[in-house]
């Protein structure tokens, strides 16, 4: 940094100050959001850090000037935590923005209109990364990290402020999901649930006056919670929703949105082509697809121990271990089919020692009392049509569509 003289200071801080005040008399949302984006390391916040570094008496121009006093409240924590944020003290820097967040919050509920929804957006970002952030140091330092939780409950009241009528209240959407957010980090997504009853039936939102952005981000993590509830239906009605009207340039987002969907569409029979798995580089469900298409089950085990450390740190491994019985189905299909080319008056009789070889074949050991326990379930829930020869040991086929389709639904439960 070049060397500032004491006037060069003092010119910065008050060119930020009239920006502050000229943004608030003529409700100038661009100029204004850009004044609280402490993370977004600008180099207009930067140089004024510097700046406060020099010229020790910054409080006093605010408190003593009748056009940035009443703001005070805003701008003096905010001046802290810019400096506490370029001096790498990131705990001090999250308690001082959350002293501006909060008197914005009760100036924000003054001002009639909404002119400054964008600064909000900005602010309620700005908490829940430097939150974490803060969080980082405090264990990395051996203390409990607890600053991100707290930004949950301040970004709650934020929506709080924003749940009433008039036109505020289409920012509710995007505080949600700063809050899906932080629940998800922190691994209470339970707390969701409230939020999403107040968005949902509350009659004071209309879901489609939303902006597009926030209907996408919101339908990515409900989808995600439907996943984690095995609800595959709603599940994936949300997560094509959020791929239908996802930027189609934002190709990191599609991806995001893709690694949750194509689990939950395996899960309900819809396999994905292999060139969508190459574009998004989701190559880890490529022998996963396999499987299936194959009958594997040695090649589904291998693929979900090699990328086990992935797909439970994206929630969808238990879906993905619960496609065996569709593998199974496959399995025992490709058996009737080389038996109906062989004779076709007995394709319909699948012994249970001829699944016994083709799974050790597949170097899986199990007796035919396990395969007769996996077949009752695969007729069970309808991925098998037929019933069993006990004395025979032979599981007789429909001669009607003996393995019926799951055409967009889930496994029977």
């Amino acid at each position: 940094m070049a060397y500032m003289s004491m006037g060069e200071a003092h010119r910065r801080i008050t060119d930020y100050l009239n920006r502050f005040s000229d943004a608030v008399s003529s409700q100038d949302a661009s100029s204004f959001k850009s004044l609280f984006a402490i993370s977004s390391n600008s180099h207009f916040l930067i140089s004024l850090s510097h700046a406060l570094n020099l010229f020790q008496d910054a409080n006093r121009l605010i408190k003593n000037s009748d056009n940035f006093s009443q703001f005070a409240d805003i701008i003096v924590p905010l001046f802290r935590s810019l400096q506490s944020y370029t001096q790498g003290d990131l705990v001090e820097t999250y308690h001082a923005f959350e002293k501006t967040a909060n008197a914005f919050i009760q100036e924000f509920r003054n001002w009639e209109s909404a002119w400054a929804l964008q600064a909000l957006y900005v602010i309620v970002y700005e908490i829940r990364v430097l939150a974490e952030k803060a969080d980082k140091e405090l264990a990395s330092n051996g203390k409990s990290p607890e600053k991100l939780k707290g930004a949950g409950s301040l970004l709650m009241k934020v929506f709080g402020s924003l749940a009433g009528k008039g036109s505020k209240r289409v920012g509710a959407l995007y505080v949600t999901c700063q809050l899906f957010k932080i629940y998800f980090k922190l691994g209470t997504v339970h707390l969701c649930r409230s939020v999403i009853r107040s968005i949902e039936t509350a009659r004071i939102f209309d879901f489609e006056e939303f902006p597009k952005r926030d209907k996408v981000t919101y339908m990515y993590y409900t989808g995600r919670l439907e996943v984690f509830n095995e609800n595959f239906p709603a599940a994936d009605h949300k997560l094509s929703y959020a791929l239908k009207h996802c930027n189609p340039h934002s190709e990191a987002n599609i991806r995001l949105i893709l690694k949750h969907l194509i689990p939950v569409k395996l899960s309900i029979g819809i396999l994905p082509k292999d060139r969508l798995l190459e574009k998004y580089n989701l190559l880890e469900y490529s022998n996963i697809v396999q499987a299936l298409r194959r009958g594997d089950l040695r090649l589904l085990r291998c693929a979900l121990q090699d990328h086990e450390d992935r797909f439970l740190r994206s929630g969808v491994y238990l879906v993905l271990e619960k496609l065996e019985l569709q593998v199974y189905q496959r399995l025992v299909k490709k058996i009737h089919f080389i038996q109906k080319q062989r004779d076709p008056s007995k394709a319909h009789q699948v012994k249970l020692e001829v699944i016994v070889k083709a799974l050790k074949w597949l170097e899986i050991d199990m007796d035919v009392d396990e395969v007769e326990c996996i077949m009752a379930i695969l007729i069970y829930k309808n991925l098998v049509k037929g019933y069993f020869a006990h004395k025979s040991k032979v599981v007789v086929l429909s001669k009607q569509d003996p393995f019926p389709k799951l055409n967009g639904k889930p496994v029977n439960s």
